[in-house]
């Protein structure tokens, strides 16, 4: 089955948006490396009559961040710390105030070389704050997509956690991954190319 011209609804049933941190300092031997997953996101996806992308925005609902991995570290994650996790997350992305993240695409790019993959680049607001950010999209099935890419959390007036007095710290950059499914027929036709 091939892409559909048309808008294509995204969100949690079909895709999954997962952030991957990592940890640094002195201390990074008692911290994990953790890997969290937006649990509620929704999006649309226009593609083109001629199946090249034309739009994309994509809302994060910063509310609903769960911890689903930690590796490293002293000890094994707790389902308490992975929900003291979730919460200080929350309060160091200031969720409390800015409860949506979003990305609005600017530009897709094919690769030079002709080859499958190509670049998103856009604007995404996180913490109030909007930055260019660029993903690199490669296919991963028939109508399975994958996106990834780094956001540098200081570019966006986050600072990023620190605990043991700043000897264990998370990596500013946090990796984003973001799989999703355009098997299912579009909602309406797409964009002239």
């Amino acid at each position: 089955m091939a892409v559909h011209a048309g808008r294509h609804q995204l969100g949690a049933d079909r895709g999954r948006i997962v952030l991957h941190t990592f940890r640094d300092g002195l201390a990074a031997q008692a911290g994990h490396d953790l890997t969290i997953e937006a649990s509620r996101w929704s999006g649309e996806l226009t593609v083109n009559d001629d199946l090249t992308p034309a739009d994309l925005e994509v809302r994060v609902d910063m509310g609903a961040l769960v911890v689903r991995e930690g590796t490293g570290g002293l000890k094994p994650l707790t389902d308490r710390d992975r929900r003291e996790i979730a919460v200080t997350a929350r309060k160091v992305l200031r969720a409390d105030r800015h409860q949506q993240a979003s990305f609005a695409a600017a530009r897709f790019e094919a690769a030079p070389d002709g080859g499958a993959a190509i670049t998103i680049t856009g604007t995404l607001t996180l913490a109030g704050a909007s930055r260019p950010l660029r993903l690199r999209v490669t296919r991963t099935g028939p109508d399975a997509y994958r996106a990834t890419g780094s956001v540098v959390q200081s570019e966006h007036g986050i600072r990023p956690y620190t605990g043991f007095l700043g000897a264990l710290r998370v990596r500013d950059a946090v990796d984003i991954e973001v799989d999703v499914d355009l098997s299912e027929p579009a909602s309406a036709t797409g964009a002239e190319p």
